[in-house]
């Protein structure tokens, strides 16, 4: 017999829980909380999956009242302690029994803090009074009568982006019929789009972050899902970080992790090199993973690992890019809003001009 989902209880006292909502004054990447009206104990929930550090860390400063110095003071066991709860679904407040549930890919986990008698006493009032301002995760949609799918379709056919770019300020359903057009067999045609869904989300950005930062979750959320094609979702994600990095660069972290996933390195590091080329702090972990690539069999993935170490800004990989010189496999990379053919050697040879300019 097949489990059903069940209500979501605080792992400590195991009562039940109220759904996790936002700070009224939300910043990009906060993430929606939660706190145990029976023990008091503090939750986040994190959309993805892949950003439990940073929504554990929200909900450890949550609990200590924002005080980051008594947050980051604290000792794990001795201070305080967490849980993580699994499989949660925001839109039903239940926890389901597989990864799929109604049709739909469910990531959702909670992550519970637990401070000490000692610290809980001191700041309890102060959070749970905080906690009262919470609001519901409901943001009022835009909606235009100029929008249809088609229109937004013609936009980006006939590549129309300031056109694009004014109606997606007036209607928050363009960002998701963009991400849809992604899921296309015509490479050029999907490459545009991953540079249209970067151009409009810099300015819708500026005016509903909350919108752009959901689209974010939904890409990273479609490439995480077992055994779906990412189709551009990865790409698409390094695109949008890239065009308004202060907003959205706390997404680079979850990015990242998909380089675990041999089968997207490619597309990781295309994002990467991306990201790079701005701001190139947000991805500079990855540096060692990338140097490694150029070991790779794949011309691409050699290529997209030149690039994007040009771009990162290390020079002491120039030794390894002199190792490609001779490397004439052909490519296709997608920059400065075109998909254009190189070689291996040609992007190698850029990037050890880039790393050899004086700093």
């Amino acid at each position: 017999m097949k489990a059903s989902p069940e209500e979501p209880r605080c792992p400590f006292c195991y009562h039940r829980i109220e759904q996790p909502k936002e700070l009224p004054s939300r910043k990009i990447v906060e993430f929606p909380l939660g706190v145990c009206e029976h023990c008091g104990v503090v939750y986040a929930y994190d959309v993805t999956g892949h950003n439990m550090g940073a929504a554990f860390i929200e909900a450890l400063l949550f609990a200590c009242n924002e005080d980051d110095y008594l947050a980051f003071s604290l000792s794990y066991g001795e201070d305080y302690t967490d849980a993580v709860v699994g499989n949660y679904d925001i839109i039903t407040h239940t926890i389901v029994p597989e990864r799929t549930y109604n049709e739909r890919f469910v990531r959702g986990v909670l992550i519970f803090v637990k401070l000490i008698a000692q610290y809980q006493e001191a700041t309890e009032q102060k959070v749970k009074e905080k906690s009262k301002t919470l609001l519901p995760i409901t943001k009022t949609k835009l909606r235009s009568e100029k929008f249809s799918k088609e229109i937004v379709r013609q936009y980006a056919l006939e590549n129309k982006r300031e056109e694009l770019i004014a109606l997606a300020e007036e209607d928050t359903r363009v960002m998701n019929e963009l991400q849809r057009m992604l899921y296309t067999p015509d490479e050029s045609l999907r490459w545009r789009i991953i540079d249209m869904l970067g151009a409009v989300s810099k300015k819708a950005g500026e005016i509903r972050p909350d919108i752009i930062s959901k689209l974010i979750s939904n890409l990273l959320q479609s490439a995480a899902s077992p055994g779906a094609s990412a189709w551009g979702a990865i790409e698409a994600t390094g695109s949008i970080i890239s065009t308004n990095p202060d907003l959205f660069g706390e997404f680079s972290p979850a990015l990242l992790s998909f380089l675990q996933q041999k089968n997207l390195w490619k597309e990781v590091t295309w994002a990467i090199g991306k990201i790079a080329m701005v701001e190139p702090k947000l991805v500079k972990y990855a540096f060692k993973t990338l140097r490694s690539f150029l070991d790779e069999q794949d011309p691409a993935l050699r290529g997209y690992a030149a690039w994007a170490l040009g771009n990162l800004g290390y020079d002491d990989v120039i030794e390894d890019l002199k190792k490609l010189e001779t490397d004439d496999e052909k490519l296709s990379i997608f920059r400065n809003s075109e998909l254009e053919e190189t070689t291996v050697a040609q992007l190698s040879k850029e990037a050890m001009e880039k790393l050899s300019k004086p700093k």
